[in-house]
């Protein structure tokens, strides 16, 4: 069964990077694996249970994989299984861990499993699709990388422009406030 583990430091702390991860109100900005993330049941929030839909792009052939939580940590680590069957896929598994390496730096390691179907092809089909997965959930941990690092940047620029435009204020003759 095919199986990788790849990782990324990121100049963030582990929880940010899980908060992130996790919220799919703003997975698309990030997420160069999907077309659609959405939450299923009505949830709204990820959690041990809740199930969700994820779409590919053209790379992945736009197919859906429906997935639940079977393990969630905040903070730590998140695990899925897949629970429906798209084509080409049997069994599909994946956790995401964080890690922290330092102060405000974490270090984010997915790994995955599955399982190619029809099974009869599975000893073609899984090295091919063994090397695009790889190569998408790379590009997917670095897209997250630079996202989390726009945000930083945006938020001290917002920072420094509230200090910037902070209005004087200029004491009153005799006043000592």
């Amino acid at each position: 069964m095919p199986r990788a583990i790849l990782s990324v430091e990121i100049d963030a702390p582990g929880d940010a990077v899980f908060q992130v991860v996790h919220d799919y109100g703003c997975r698309l900005e990030w997420d160069t694996m999907l077309q659609e993330a959405r939450l299923l049941d009505g949830a709204s929030t990820a959690a041990t249970g809740v199930r969700s839909v994820c779409v590919g792009t053209w790379r992945s052939l736009f197919l859906a994989l429906e997935t639940e939580y079977v393990r969630f940590e905040p903070g730590r680590i998140a695990a899925v299984k897949l629970t429906n069957r798209p084509p080409f896929f049997e069994r599909f598994a994946a956790t995401i861990r964080h890690e922290a390496i330092g102060e405000g730096c974490s270090r984010t390691t997915y790994i995955y499993f599955f399982r190619a179907r029809p099974r009869f092809l599975a000893p073609l089909l899984e090295p091919i699709m063994n090397a695009l997965l790889k190569r998408e959930v790379r590009q997917r941990l670095y897209s997250l990388r630079r996202y989390l690092a726009s945000q930083r940047v945006h938020r001290e620029n917002v920072t420094t422009q509230a200090v910037i435009s902070r209005p004087k204020v200029e004491k009153s003759p005799g006043s000592n406030t």
